[in-house]
């Protein structure tokens, strides 16, 4: 058994009286996340605050600045027969500026999603999960 940590951020944007998100389809399997990556894969020693908010600019274009952590979140999945326990560690961010047509390779889109739809967009349980509580956190916020 293995264990693996990552971060990234649950973005959001006011545009006009519509609050969006920000969610990304995965190049290799497909899914809509929100952005992550792992704590420490480029940077020995990075925090998973700085992991969170690099990642988020290299996988969808887009800066944010952190405003609050959420719980974090936890599941298994198996790479290459190994069982690996990941748990990942989410920021609700606001976005700052940038560019979504400036992704990485890593997300084949990078969307602005109404608010309402996320949950239905969003592919995964562990992210549904995190929408959850990111919803209330950016709803009192705004």
């Amino acid at each position: 058994m293995k264990f693996e940590f990552s971060a990234g951020g649950i973005v959001f944007k006011k545009e006009k009286e519509k609050i969006m998100i920000l969610v990304s389809q995965h190049s290799g399997h497909h899914g809509w996340v929100f952005p992550k990556g792992r704590i420490g894969d480029h940077i020995k020693g990075e925090k998973k605050e700085d992991t969170a908010v690099r990642e988020v600019e290299e996988e969808t274009g887009v800066k944010g600045k952190i405003l609050r952590p959420i719980e974090p979140i936890q599941y298994w999945y198996a790479m290459d027969g190994e069982r690996i326990k990941k748990t990942v560690y989410y920021f609700v961010m606001e976005e700052l500026g940038g560019d979504i047509t400036k992704h990485d390779w890593e997300m084949e889109n990078v969307e602005w999603l109404e608010m309402e739809k996320v949950m239905d967009r969003i592919t995964y349980k562990s992210d549904k999960k995190a929408w959850e509580e990111a919803e209330k956190i950016v709803l009192d916020i705004v």
